[in-house]
């Protein structure tokens, strides 16, 4: 869905994933600025908005998600995967109950198929599941934000800020009194620094949880089961996983940052040197400069110096080997 806002001075689009809302408002950097320092929204009306209604719904939800929800407290926030059988992440569900319906967002092109499992998945459980995105659009404030979240709006308070489901129609005017604006950009960047993985950037078809550091974040491991269980509790119990995943400090004299895909190898083997994993997120950062998330094999020492690409990368340890 486009914005509305893309069509504010200035505003240019962002395009892949998060196409339909604004990539940044002319500077990169200051809209970064902006938001670590509590002030401004972003626009991410781009993303999908499901609800579960009815009375049993937490109950419901416990027997499909990975996170325990049963009493889960109207207005607390949670994060929530849904695995394939194979316990391969599927879908990322960010979630909040209002006391009479859980409200999640989730990555823009995910929601009717989420909707969809949901669907198939109700039997006799007093539940409705709705797409709410033509009604509802996501707005981020960041932590630290002052600005009030209007009549209408469902609340989901975490500690990087507040993810509000604002009305549609209420988002220019609410964009207009609560700006600056940031665009995903700053959004992103931000992301990165923080660690956090996102579905279908840090995920492939086959990544699992301990991969991405979401085991006590997005997973719990004392509640009943759901589907893709058992892998989560043999890696958890018996392995370790064959991946994980860091953060990059990037050589800041390359012009050009290694895009998502790009392979992550030893810098002692070179550029033609064998491949070790690959470059998820990139981002320009206005303190830490060129910086990264990518998926490395679980053997690479947290020590080694690597080349993302041809550009020369030092590791910081997200989950540990």
């Amino acid at each position: 869905m486009k914005s509305p806002l893309l069509s504010l001075p200035g505003a240019v689009p962002a395009e892949g994933r998060d196409e339909g809302v604004a990539a940044h408002y002319g500077d990169l950097f200051r809209e970064q600025r902006t938001l670590a320092d509590g002030s401004g929204l972003v626009d991410l009306s781009h993303r999908g908005v499901v609800t579960v209604s009815g009375s049993d719904r937490l109950a419901w939800l416990h027997l499909l998600i990975t996170q325990h929800v049963t009493d889960l407290a109207p207005g607390r926030a949670t994060e929530a995967l849904i695995l394939s059988a194979n316990g391969h992440i599927e879908h990322a569900l960010y979630l909040v109950d209002d006391g009479e319906t859980v409200w999640m967002h989730v990555e823009p092109g995910t929601r009717q198929d989420l909707v969809a499992y949901l669907e198939s998945m109700k039997f006799f459980y007093r539940v409705e599941v709705a797409d709410r995105t033509e009604d509802f659009a996501v707005v981020h404030l960041p932590a630290g934000s002052i600005a009030e979240p209007p009549a209408g709006a469902v609340v989901r308070e975490t500690p990087y800020g507040r993810d509000l489901f604002l009305p549609r129609p209420d988002l220019e005017s609410y964009a207009a009194e609560h700006g600056p604006l940031a665009g995903v950009l700053a959004y992103e960047a931000l992301r990165v620094e923080a660690h956090r993985p996102r579905l279908g950037f840090e995920t492939d078809h086959r990544t699992i949880p301990h991969e991405l550091g979401l085991i006590g974040v997005a997973v719990h491991l004392q509640k009943g089961c759901y589907r893709g269980q058992e892998t989560v509790a043999r890696v958890h119990n018996l392995g370790k996983p064959p991946r994980r995943l860091v953060f990059l400090h990037l050589d800041g004299s390359e012009v050009h940052l290694p895009g998502p895909g790009t392979p992550v190898r030893l810098a002692s083997d070179g550029p033609e040197g064998r491949q070790l994993g690959f470059v998820t997120t990139s981002a320009r950062h206005y303190e830490l400069g060129p910086i990264a998330l990518a998926l490395v094999k679980r053997n690479v020492a947290v020590d080694a110096e690597l080349l993302a690409g041809d550009t020369a990368a030092a590791q910081e340890t997200v989950v540990e080997p």
